[in-house]
């Protein structure tokens, strides 16, 4: 073993797409023209490890010899080049080097390397020291990240000093009052003042001693607004409404809340009114009136659930759906990246928690204007820009990587969103009932901690987001950040979705805010937990932040003693850790004890006060008619207005911000984010199918969300009641029954003071979400509130976000894209009173019948509308199939384009018209020019769609600069020299291996079981040498019982080490497994696939082009990075230009076929000689391209940029397939606003090949 030894990896000039990107963003973002040239590169500094595994490492792990240029050790730099490099904060994360570890480790199990991973960046051209500095200051956020030298480390082993005993504040529990604060001052904690005297009462009178330095830190984290909802349950002692044109209403509800609240609680003294009772009361109230008899009870609070009966293969059994939101807005705005991707981590762990299995994702973010210059960025912040385009990056990485479907993504502008971003995630999850426990923690009961390991990173995180923030407390609170860790998450997933492991879990708690102490300290009463068992990720943690750590993806599970062996050993089989860490107690307290001592010791009693009672009065502000928002205003220049409304933030397309999150996997999305022939309508709402592992099942989900900031910025009542109404009628539109709907609502409002008119935004929301709850009689379940939305002197818009969650059959559902040339549009109008409020019996008529008419086929497609009206709802509907659209001249301009929450426009054949059950407006009809008229204004499409195109185009880029519209060669080549199958047998066995990243195994084998296939699904495990020998042996034996390999997709650790599918390249190049694919291929006529993440291991390997396990030389074809740079995902046309291979036996020679391809690295790229041989040879399976069928260069249609358009190769033999797009991902009503056909029928080929 050598001494640290270095390694720079760069990409071959025509692949650097990263420092393409960023040498553009200098020039144009920056201002900063006189760069000539930047170059990336990823640095690796290793060390213990032998030289020959080095060698190995150095070609196929740290780069790859198609795409990469290696250095060891120092790298040639133009003279005069400024060079900079950028490493992680001690502490963090880092997804590279830990995937690189992991990687190294398949080549030789038994060697521990050390490896550390920095970024250098090498900027060419004359600069000034302003100008670098601008420069580092845009590739380094100091939250997560800091400069680092150019000289190499003598070792980089840590020598962690041991840390020292808890403090304990001696004199705390008789110190006076001045001593105290001082005290108080000096430790920077979330809680009041008058919550630290509360605790020296309590150590004075009833522990009769001084609290350790930890006990402090836990009560400051138990207690925060985050984990407590301290603002929410401030008592609202007193309550006065201000004047204004809209008083009556508010005051109304006010006083009927009150009612209830005397009702619900009658003689209960100690339930006083504040925010929570206010979100909670309509549900209660609902609930008494025998309105929600579907809600799960149980003392487990994950995630709103209810139960739902459904059918599986024809036998009705019950099912648990949940859903749930979760905020990360100060996280985000401070590292985006991290601070995003941890907001979905964090909303997948709580229905997971709750034993069900998390299918769909759906995010609402808050922004102020990204388009503006970066010199208009508040001093302090980070540009909105570099933020949107960060969390964008954070929430789709881990959701790619974890393997959950994004149904719908949408990004709300707004000015005041400059005090702090919003990042919301909301996810569905389910279960069958049969398959979750709910019991009670028994004294003897094991608590067992699953998954991640222990650092620093997110300690404080939950006392940070409940903090006030300035300037200078953002460059402290790094360590508040976690960092996800998708595939670890991905891990418990699997093993929380086996029945078997879910029925042993008594109870079970996510590791979210507050750490040890808050996720063990919830599950029982008394609790005993050995802080030294907790696996840590690094030595010298002292025992308070063992204690408090936020670090990601743990799960601590209540277990009875005679399960703990079962119950490790399953987690052994998913590649887990898992240890025992506490023990349920008699006595009702928290003790933790660190190194032999207890450093916490308190009475469950005193947890439970939640701190000292807060108390507050409300002023409330009632809002005025001269500036109400809900008005028609005068149309001067109607194709100006037009055109004007189609390109405003909040009304244009967001496809390229959609496009980075994986819409598809799973293989259960209803919808695809948007549809049509050009995919270019956007969905209001998300729907997918139960995700029931085995069996047919047709019932979907339905989720959406209402709010609009600028109508709660006028009126917060207002802004709720519409929220509400808004997420109903998405529902309604889509064709879903509104009665069934339930909510859970976001909350996130400026920081609360003494002042009582700074609580009137949240106190009036909250009365609106009161009135619409009741009015509409269908509760909110659950909700998030984020109470620290306020920067300096600026303060985000009032925000209320409504969730509406349905349940449906699959023939229930509409799709929003206008469907046939001569049908009629119609206007459905809500009926409001005169306080501009919805009359909620006639809107609930009017949406019953609405349902009746979308059931009977009146009406085909739909569409919600909103602050903008029907010219942008029409307009949308139009895009995905290019129509064209009449307006009726008789319209009144003014009302085409004035706020209609609520309202839904209808497509309706024409001889459906009369047969309408709903009160109608006819508006005009469906065209099929491509063109809009009104009256004498006519726009052509074309026009429009690049109007609505064009404003986020520079932010969240379609297409790359490399893009254009030349034809490629398509020609077919048909053979009928196929191979035959000399090994016959009537049901093949398909082995599919499973590694750290891998998320596409469910899919790929329910597509083999359907074709007749018998699928052997394995977890390649890792967590030490024995492991990882194991692990080989069990795969070798796998491969020689099957006939067929399939390496499904996924991201291989993240793509980490920098490429893609190394873990699956590295581990099948081990002598043994590479002679049992030989045997399987040359002994038994057996079949290869691999997709997307298959596809890229196949490549690495040599089976395609090859035929042979080769691995790769400098000239081999090989898959990069997309042109575009970033992931993409939306459904591409293909054509099968090849019938050599058995797996497109059954597809059709030149037939077209849509497919989803969801891929960071999906470009194929090869020599011309590598080409012509490939097409010589009828190795080219696929090409991607139009829907008529031709081929090009146009990124619409060829997404990634593949040299002569190719999407998939095969062996010269044709037994060994690899492409891109998930075939795999399809079922009955999957994609159903996508047209074409969906089936390739590749797996049926593979099986039938054996027959």
């Amino acid at each position: 073993m050598n001494g640290v030894r270095r390694v720079y990896v760069e990409k071959k000039p025509e692949f650097a797409v990263q420092a393409k990107e960023l040498n553009q963003e200098i020039k144009s973002y920056l201002g900063i023209r006189t760069v000539k040239n930047v170059r990336v590169l990823n640095r690796y500094d290793v060390e213990n490890l032998s030289d020959e595994t080095f060698e190995r490492a150095c070609n196929g792990i740290f780069a790859e010899p198609p795409v990469d240029i290696l250095y060891l050790e120092e790298f040639p730099a133009a003279e005069g080049s400024s060079v900079f490099s950028v490493e992680y904060l001690p502490g963090q994360f880092d997804q590279r080097a830990d995937s690189a570890v992991q990687c190294v480790q398949f080549i030789k199990e038994d060697e521990q390397p050390v490896i550390k991973t920095a970024t250098t960046y090498v900027i060419e051209g004359e600069i000034t020291a302003e100008e670098l500095a601008a420069i580092k200051d845009h590739c380094i956020n100091p939250v997560d990240s800091r400069e680092t030298g150019m000289e190499k480390p003598e070792t980089l082993v840590t020598v962690y000093d041991e840390p020292a005993d808890v403090k304990i504040f001696d004199g705390f529990k008789d110190m006076p009052e001045e001593e105290l604060k001082e005290l108080y001052s000096s430790l920077g904690l979330a809680m009041t003042f008058k919550d630290f005297q509360h605790i020296q009462r309590y150590f004075k009178s009833e522990e009769d001693r001084d609290p350790s330095m930890t006990e402090i830190r836990v009560l400051d984290t138990y207690w925060s607004d985050h984990c407590r909802h301290t603002t929410f349950s401030t008592e609202l002692t007193d309550v006065t409404f201000g004047e204004g044109d809209y008083k009556t209403p508010i005051e109304d509800t006010y006083r009927r809340y009150l009612a209830d609240h005397s009702e619900i609680f009658k003689g209960r003294e100690d339930k006083f009114v504040c925010l929570m009772d206010l979100a909670l009361m309509a549900m209660r109230k609902l609930k008494k009136e025998g309105k929600l008899e579907d809600q799960e009870e149980s003392e487990e609070i994950n995630a709103c659930s209810i139960v739902v009966p459904v059918e599986v293969d024809g036998v009705e059994e019950e099912w648990l759906v949940n859903f749930k939101n979760e905020t990360h807005n100060h996280p985000t705005e401070i590292e985006p990246f991290g601070g995003a991707a941890t907001c979905l981590g964090g909303a997948i762990r709580d229905p997971l928690s709750g034993r069900t299995y998390v299918y769909q994702a759906m995010r609402v973010t808050g922004a102020a204007d990204p388009t503006v210059s970066v010199k208009e960025t508040l001093k302090g912040k980070l540009p909105q820009k570099k933020l949107v385009r960060g969390a964008a990056h954070g929430y789709s990485s881990y959701g790619n990587q974890i393997g959950l479907a994004t149904g719908m993504v949408k990004e709300i502008y707004h000015p005041d969103y400059v005090a702090k971003r919003m990042e919301i995630g909301a996810v569905m999850g389910a279960a069958p009932r049969r398959a979750v426990i709910r019991e009670t923690s028994d004294p003897g009961d094991i608590i067992i901690l699953l998954g991640g390991r222990t650092g620093r990173d997110g300690c404080g995180g939950a006392t940070g987001s409940s903090k006030v923030h300035t300037e200078e407390s953002i460059e402290t609170c790094g360590a508040e950040v976690q960092k996800g860790n998708a595939p670890t998450e991905r891990k418990i997933q699997r093993m929380f979705r086996r029945e078997e492991v879910s029925k042993l879990i008594k109870k079970c708690n996510d590791f979210g805010a507050g750490g040890v102490s808050v996720a063990i300290g919830e599950l029982a009463a008394g609790l005993k937990v050995d802080l030294d068992k907790v696996p840590k990720k690094y030595a010298g943690l002292d025992g308070t932040e063992i204690a408090i750590s936020e670090s990601q993806e743990r799960m601590a599970v209540v277990v009875d003693p005679k399960d703990v062996a079962e119950f490790l050993g399953y987690a052994k089989e998913e590649n887990l850790e898992a240890v025992e860490v506490a023990v349920v107690t008699e006595e009702p307290r928290l003790v933790l004890n660190w190194r032999g001592k207890d450093i916490v010791n308190i009475s469950r009693a005193f947890l439970d006060t939640n701190g000292a009672h807060q108390e507050t009065k409300v002023e409330v502000e009632i809002p005025n008619r001269e500036n109400c928002p809900l008005v028609k205003s005068e149309i001067a220049d109607v194709k100006a207005k037009w055109l004007e409304t189609l390109s405003n933030l909040n009304v244009c397309s967001q496809k390229g911000l959609v496009e980075m999150f994986d819409g598809s996997i799973g293989a259960g999305s209803v919808f695809m984010p948007h549809g049509g022939k050009y995919q270019q309508t956007e969905t209001q709402s998300m729907v997918a199918k139960l995700p029931v592992l085995t069996g047919k099942c047709d019932t979907v989900t339905m989720m959406s969300f209402g709010f609009d900031p600028y109508l709660s910025s006028w009126s917060p009542y207002h802004g709720a009641v519409y929220a509400v109404t808004e997420s109903i009628a998405k529902i309604v539109a889509n064709g879903g029954d509104f009665s069934k709907i339930r909510f859970t609502f976001q909350e996130y409002f400026r920081r609360m003071t003494e002042d009582p008119k700074r609580w009137s935004q949240p106190f009036a929301a909250l009365l609106g979400a009161y009135d619409a709850q009741l009015g509409f009689g269908l509760p909110s379940i659950g909700g998030k509130d984020s109470m620290s939305g306020t920067f300096q002197d600026i303060d985000v818009p009032p925000t209320l976000v409504s969730f509406a969650v349905d349940v449906a059959k699959e023939k229930d559902i509409i799709t929003p894209e206008l469907k046939k040339a001569g049908n009629k549009l119609v206007w459905l109008r809500i009926e409001k009173n005169d306080y501009d409020l919805p009359v909620y019996a006639s809107v609930m008529d009017q949406y019953a019948k609405f349902r009746a008419d979308i059931q009977a086929g009146n009406i085909v497609s739909a569409y919600a509308l909103d602050r903008h009206g029907v010219i942008p709802a029409v307009s949308k509907m139009a895009f995905g199939n290019g129509f064209g659209v009449k307006i009726e001249h008789n319209m009144d301009a003014r009302e085409l384009f004035a706020p209609a929450f609520g309202d839904i426009v209808a497509e309706v054949p024409a001889e459906c018209v009369e047969k309408l059950a709903i009160t109608y407006t006819v508006i005009g009809e469906v065209l099929a020019e491509p063109k809009f008229t009104y009256a004498d204004t006519e726009i052509s499409l074309k026009e429009a769609v690049e109007t609505w195109k064009a404003p986020l185009e520079k932010v969240f880029a379609t297409v790359s600069d490399e893009n254009s519209d030349e034809p490629v060669e398509s020609k077919l080549y048909d053979t009928k020299d196929i191979h035959i199958c000399t090994h016959k047998i009537a049901q093949p066995t398909v082995f599919i291996p499973v590694f750290p990243g891998t998320n596409c195994e469910y899919d790929s084998a329910r597509a083999f079981e359907r074709a007749g296939a018998k699928a052997n699904v394995k977890v390649f495990r890792n967590m030490n040498a024995e492991d990882i020998r194991d692990s080989v042996a069990e795969f070798e034996k796998a491969i020689a019982q099957a006939q067929i390999i399939m390496f499904p997709g996924g991201f291989s650790a993240g793509d980490e080490p920098d490429g893609s599918a190394k873990f699956f390249a590295t581990a099948f190049q081990n002598a043994k497994l590479k002679e049992a694919v030989q045997k399987l291929l040359n002994e038994r006529d057996g079949l290869v696939l691999g997709i997307c993440n298959g596809f890229q291991t196949l490549v690495k390997l040599g089976l395609v082009p090859h035929g042979d396990i080769v691995g790769q030389t400098p000239d081999s074809p090989t898959l990069t990075y997309n042109t575009i740079g970033r992931h993409i995902s939306k459904m591409v046309y293909t054509k099968v230009v090849t019938n050599k291979s058995p797996w497109l036996a059954q597809a059709q020679l030149g037939g077209v076929y849509v497919n989803p391809a969801s891929h960071g690295e999906g470009r194929f790229v090869a020599s011309k000689e590598w080409l012509d041989k490939l097409f010589a040879n009828g190795q080219v399976a696929t090409q991607y391209c139009d829907l008529d069928g031709n081929v090009s260069m146009n990124e619409e249609w060829n997404v990634n940029g593949s040299y002569m358009a190719i999407e998939g190769i095969t062996s010269p033999d044709g037994r060994v397939l690899g492409k891109m797009a998930h075939s795999e991902r399809r079922a009955d009503a999957v994609a159903m606003n996508i047209y074409g056909e969906q089936d390739l029928r590749i797996f049926e080929s593979g099986v039938a090949y054996f027959k």
